[in-house]
């Protein structure tokens, strides 16, 4: 697979982007594991794993009884996160290089399935879900974190390099097939896959710099505008611009900014 397919690619700079995101995003995850039930000696599917810091916490919680399956596509991705299983001693975290779209997940009866940020991206989503639901048993639940209203990203008072960068990562995604906002859709489309909704909740915060939480866009303004020079989806002096005036807002006592909200589904097999 090339890096191009990956709006933001997957090297080093977008692996620690990714990290960083993890650990600003850890509780919340958990907490939504819990309350889905997540445990020892259960089978759990991550699908679409990135670099696998969150199939690394799975194949914590299910322990030497149970099994970690993560579904990627980049073969870079799983040799990071394979990497890490193995000088962790976690043998019961499986990693299989697969397009969640079209592969087969070659996994029947799973427990639990966990997915992030993926639905967004891909050019069928329901055809992931139906994945999804064959994969796992009757009553086996999925926990999704996926975005509802991208656009509402921005910061206060409103910064407009910021906010045509908004408009441009909309836009790359959609170029290529993806949906920034499926959470709009989510639930429906998965009562069609066969699952029942058994919780949601809204993830948003409207925070100041000193936030650790700021971080989390912060560093994707920095890690998504040098990307999209390279792409050609922005000029050299569009991401200076852009990156000079994020962190000159940043400088303002006065300054806030409204998270991209992220909508949580935990919904049952059916």
């Amino acid at each position: 697979m090339a890096e191009r397919d990956y709006v933001l690619g997957t090297h080093d700079a977008e692996l620690e982007r990714l990290g960083l995101q993890h650990r600003l995003w850890r509780s919340r995850v958990l907490d939504a594991w819990r309350r889905a039930r997540l445990g020892p000696g259960q089978t759990v599917l991550d699908v679409g794993a990135g670099p696998g810091y969150a199939a690394l916490d799975l194949a914590e919680i299910v322990g030497r009884s149970g099994r970690v399956v993560a579904l990627e596509r980049s073969r870079r991705f799983l040799d990071a996160l394979e990497a890490r299983a193995r000088a962790r001693g976690l043998a019961q975290l499986e990693a299989r290089e697969l397009d969640v779209v079209s592969g087969d997940f070659g996994v029947l009866a799973a427990d639990a399935a966990w997915c992030r940020w993926v639905l967004c991206f891909v050019s069928d989503p329901r055809a992931v879900l139906q994945r999804i639901g064959a994969a796992l048993k009757p009553g086996g639940v999925a926990v999704f974190h996926e975005y509802l209203d991208y656009r509402a990203w921005a910061l206060s008072p409103p910064c407009a390099p910021h906010q045509r960068f908004v408009d441009q990562v909309i836009a790359s995604w959609r170029a290529e097939g993806g949906e920034p906002d499926i959470g709009r859709w989510l639930c429906r489309d998965l009562i069609a896959a066969g699952f029942r909704i058994e919780s949601t909740r809204l993830h948003v915060e409207f925070v100041e710099p000193a936030d650790p939480f700021w971080t989390w866009p912060i560093a994707y303004v920095e890690v998504g505008s040098a990307r999209f020079v390279e792409l050609g989806l922005m000029t050299a002096r569009e991401a200076v611009e852009l990156v000079a005036a994020v962190r000159a807002a940043e400088a303002r006592p006065e300054t806030r900014m409204l998270t991209p909200p992220v909508l949580e589904v935990i919904a049952r097999r059916g």
